[in-house]
């Protein structure tokens, strides 16, 4: 009998220490309205065991009513009852890692709900759009420091992907230059480590299925190994850096890793920038034409203007690349005089004619020329 419950997956069995009154009316009311449910009316002129048994949502033995447990997880006002630590928890570095101040805000109560509220705080209170314009052209170049699609993405699978019978939260972690979102467990086993780097990734078994059906009903998640694609498409669409999905090989956590846009820096960093000049670091020693850089993106560009001006656009990033294989698009965009916009356009025709391309994360990745 054991071994046969455990093979129910876990969203799916029946709660033996919960009750039908810690099912909320209400709650499955406004579920049903929402999705258009037939089942809506029925839940007004109707019987509510009848309704709920009609949604799967508790035992299907006439003489043992008891809820199930992904009904407790959508329908029950405190879920973190019967399963502790069911929350998301969003926390704030605004000095960095080492700094004195933490921000932390918890979001609890029916899963699609406190997954809602936690996206909607991060859309008031992290989410910032920044808007360029330039005197040479109308159009202007406008940009998130994260893309909302990708964090909502990211979030939602987590939600629908962690293991609740696990007493750890979902954590997002907003650090100065990143957001982390860590969940428990790591993914299925048939997703591989390699395939995580690569962005390719096929999950042949879902932990909840019970509770993805649920979130696609209130168009919250895909569930058809979409999700990776949606974060990637989200963030190129923004002119991102590329994320970084991590796990370990137990597969006993995961993260999403999603960076700052290049055109959002620290104050005295945009500072330096408008006045020209490079921003300096302790113990650092001017730059010359023949230094090393000590980390790729602080790489020196040593061509000027003069040496670039009778070069095509392309020509010109192909002459960095080669020159600092490490150079940023921010740092192509200072030195050839260019906007970003038209830098991007250029960079993704190369691509595409495969002439050169970045390969690797952004922060150790590199351009290769072909």
């Amino acid at each position: 009998m054991f071994n046969l419950a455990n093979r129910v997956p876990f969203d799916d069995r029946v709660n033996h220490q919960a009750e039908m009154s810690d099912l909320n009316v209400t709650l499955i009311q406004n579920y049903l309205k929402e999705v258009k449910s037939s089942l809506y009316e029925k839940t007004r002129t109707g019987d509510f065991v009848e309704v709920c048994r009609d949604m799967n949502i508790i035992s299907n033995l006439p003489e043992y009513v008891k809820p199930k447990n992904v009904g407790l997880m959508f329908f029950s006002m405190e879920p973190d009852k019967f399963f502790p630590y069911t929350q998301i928890d969003v926390v704030q570095f605004p000095g960095g890692l080492g700094g004195n101040d933490i921000i932390e805000q918890t979001f609890k109560g029916p899963i699609q709900q406190h997954l809602r509220d936690a996206l909607q705080y991060i859309r008031n209170t992290i989410i910032t759009e920044k808007i360029i314009k330039y005197p040479d052209r109308a159009e202007a170049d406008r940009f998130f420091n994260y893309p909302f699609a990708a964090i909502e993405e990211a979030l939602s699978n987590a939600v629908y992907h962690r293991a609740y019978d696990e007493r750890e939260p979902i954590e997002v972690r907003v650090e100065s230059d990143r957001i982390e979102i860590v969940s428990f467990p790591g993914p299925d086993r048939s997703v591989t480590i390699e395939g995580l780097k690569n962005y390719r990734v096929s999950n042949r078994r879902y932990r909840n299925r019970r509770i993805g059906d649920f979130l696609k009903e209130l168009h919250l998640t895909e569930g058809r190994n979409t999700g990776f694609k949606k974060i990637l498409d989200a963030l190129e669409a923004n002119g991102s850096p590329k994320p970084e999905f991590e796990t370990d090989e137990s597969h006993s956590y995961f993260i999403t890793r999603v960076f700052i846009h290049e055109g959002f820096e620290k104050e005295e960093v945009d500072k330096n920038l408008l006045s020209g000049s490079t921003p300096s670091t302790p113990n650092s020693t001017p730059s010359t034409p023949n230094s090393t850089p000590s980390t790729p993106n602080s790489t020196p560009l040593v061509l000027s203007q003069k040496d670039l001006k009778n070069l095509g656009l392309r020509e010109q990033i192909l002459t960095l690349v080669k020159e600092n294989p490490s150079v940023s698009k921010k740092q192509m965009s200072e030195t050839l005089g260019v906007s970003m916009y038209a830098l991007k356009k250029e960079l993704a025709v190369m691509s595409e004619e495969h002439v050169a391309e970045f390969v690797g994360y952004s922060r150790n990745g590199k351009w290769v020329v072909y």
